[in-house]
């Protein structure tokens, strides 16, 4: 399962998990379509109802169970304590049946209780119950495989998981309302709901059943090490409980208040779009435009940071376990440049291009420019959020895993505070909430860092981190504009040309990235096919040869060693 070679690196690995959450991204915007066209607005309306009680459940019961385990499971690996990692996983799963079975239980039977303001909504919630049950054991095989190295396994059952949830849920609805096509067009929209939850279940388990399989495949590997592992110290089982509750529950607290912002803002938005007697249709429709199209957009560069997170845990916790914290530094550093250098350019071109992208992914004429105009405020949130996302499993990684908590709950405070006093005494309605957004992330950033830096006596280089890839990415945004607008005249068709513009813009902004010494060469290899693109930038003369170059730096060196050295005995 373990490989020494570069595949084991955390930035190669997060580079597939990035990928495959990305795809995943791309596939749950492609079905949303096709499926509300099915389920129509009633019917997408009891599903969503349903699925925010499903998450918030969620998160409370499993949601966080991959970053936990892996952390708990990679700190007994980097001692190659082989036979207390497997108790970690027994235990955790001991612990998901647990928690996950309590949870899927109440859930079914609360349901009436869970969406009392929607009881339309019940049947889909109580189709979803059984989900949240396999969803703990899914997590523990996936925190399992990425606290030996592995993101492979994850990102595949992910990308499974979504294409069977996509083709589940569009098919399960078709077929739950033909059942019912003789029915009121309430009960369509109620079986329709209960279809989509059959398709997010049929995803989790097809996901559960392909983990499943991995572990089984490396079921002899790791039957192995542990009869071979000669350790003294063998933890009992109560003390890996405790050492998963200590954990686990810290995670899912940060995470729960990291998420629940959302339902806080919503739930603010609506009472006092009430107070100031705005109708309650216009105020539910203008938050879909924020919360279902300019943040969903918003959502995809952001899970790089999250792929990241997931990558850098394991890895992070093995090596400050053992004491390497200049090793745990760089790997610090290198995380958030690779996250950089991809959340800078994608918010400057979010805001160079708002209606563009708009358009692409939600075409509705009706909504396009006020999704637009709340996509290019939202822009400099996919770099503040990256980076909380990013320094929140830093924290997490060296066992500060109540500072995320406290920092979380700090920044909900102030943005509460600051959104009241926005949509209070100002007109900015949507922007408001926009402008609670960059709130909450900017101050969980700074709280994050001050941390970071104490903890781990880390400072940021800012010049390499963050102002030449803001410079390479500005030099991209004015390319992208002026070749989008004036292509348009030519080539009238949108898609196409946007196409076309984040295409050149790609190119030039990783030339230009290049050329300032933005990215080297060691760094660049680092990434997925990072030679292949190595090679290339030595073709295109974007790339100096630094081998020949640190070569020579390190005769220098000897150089200067040996004359000290002369200097010393002639002393």
């Amino acid at each position: 399962m373990e490989h020494p070679n570069k595949k084991n690196t955390f930035v190669f690995q997060a580079g597939i998990l990035a990928a495959a959450g990305m795809l995943v991204k791309v596939i749950s915007l492609i079905y949303r379509s096709p499926l509300r066209s099915i389920i129509g607005i009633e019917g997408n309306g009891y599903y969503s109802a349903a699925i925010n009680i499903y998450t918030i459940i969620l998160l409370i019961s499993s949601y966080s169970i991959p970053s936990a385990i892996s952390k708990v499971i990679a700190q007994r690996l980097a001692f190659k304590e082989y036979r207390n990692a497997q108790r970690v996983f027994v235990c955790a799963l001991l612990y998901v049946l647990i928690v996950g079975g309590i949870a899927s239980i109440l859930t079914f039977v609360g349901a009436p209780w869970m969406v009392v303001k929607n009881p339309n909504a019940v049947m889909a919630l109580r189709v979803l119950s059984p989900t949240i049950f396999f969803s703990g054991f899914l997590g523990v095989l996936r925190g399992f495989f990425q606290a030996h190295g592995s993101m492979v396994h994850t990102s595949i059952s992910q990308v499974l998981e979504q294409i069977v949830n996509a083709a589940g849920s569009i098919l399960a609805a078709k077929l739950l309302i033909g059942v019912v096509a003789d029915k009121d067009a309430t009960t369509q929209a109620i079986y329709g709901s209960a279809g989509s939850a059959i398709g997010t279940g049929a995803g989790v388990l097809t996901g559960l059943l392909f983990m499943a399989a991995m572990y089984r495949l490396n079921d002899g590997i790791i039957k192995r090490r542990v009869e071979r592992d000669k350790n003294w110290h063998e933890e009992t089982y109560r003390e890996i409980f405790k050492v998963i509750l200590t954990i686990v529950t810290p995670f899912i607290l940060s995470t729960f208040i990291y998420n629940c912002t959302t339902v806080v803002n919503m739930t603010i938005y609506y009472h006092v779009m009430a107070y100031k007697q705005v109708d309650a249709v216009l105020a539910s429709n203008h938050y879909g435009i924020f919360a279902g199209q300019s943040v969903v957009v918003v959502n995809i560069p952001i899970a790089i940071a999250s792929a990241m997170s997931s990558a850098i845990i394991p890895s992070m916790a093995a090596s400050y376990v053992k004491g390497t914290v200049a090793q745990t530094r760089r790997q610090v550093s290198r995380a958030i440049q690779m996250t950089m250098l991809v959340a800078i350019p994608a918010a400057v071109g979010i805001a160079a291009l708002p209606k563009p992208i708009m358009q692409f992914i939600f075409p509705q004429k009706e909504s396009l420019d006020m999704a637009s105009g709340l996509l290019a405020a939202l822009a400099v949130s996919v770099v503040l959020y990256s980076l909380s996302t990013l320094t929140n499993a830093v924290l997490q990684g060296i066992g500060k895993v109540n500072t995320p908590v406290i920092h979380a709950a700090a920044a909900l405070v102030i943005q509460v505070a600051g959104l009241v006093a926005l949509l209070l005494y100002t007109d900015m309605d949507l922007y408001a909430l926009a402008a609670a957004n960059v709130i909450y992330s900017l101050v969980v950033c700074i709280l994050n860092q001050l941390s970071v830096r104490k903890h781990l006596e880390y400072r940021m280089d800012v010049v390499k981190l963050f102002l030449k890839p803001f410079f390479a990415a500005l030099v991209m945004g004015g390319a992208v504009y002026g070749i989008y607008h004036g292509l348009i005249l030519l080539i009238p068709v949108s898609r196409v040309v946007l196409l076309i513009a984040i295409g050149v813009g790609v190119c030039i902004y990783g030339a230009v990235l290049l050329l300032i010494g933005g990215v080297s060469g060691e760094e660049l290899a680092a990434f997925p096919r990072g030679l292949m693109l190595v090679h290339i930038a030595k073709k295109l003369h974007l790339l100096r040869d630094e081998t020949g170059g640190s070569k020579k730096k390190r005769k220098k060196k000897k150089k200067r060693r040996r004359k000290k050295k002369k200097r010393k005995k002639s002393r």
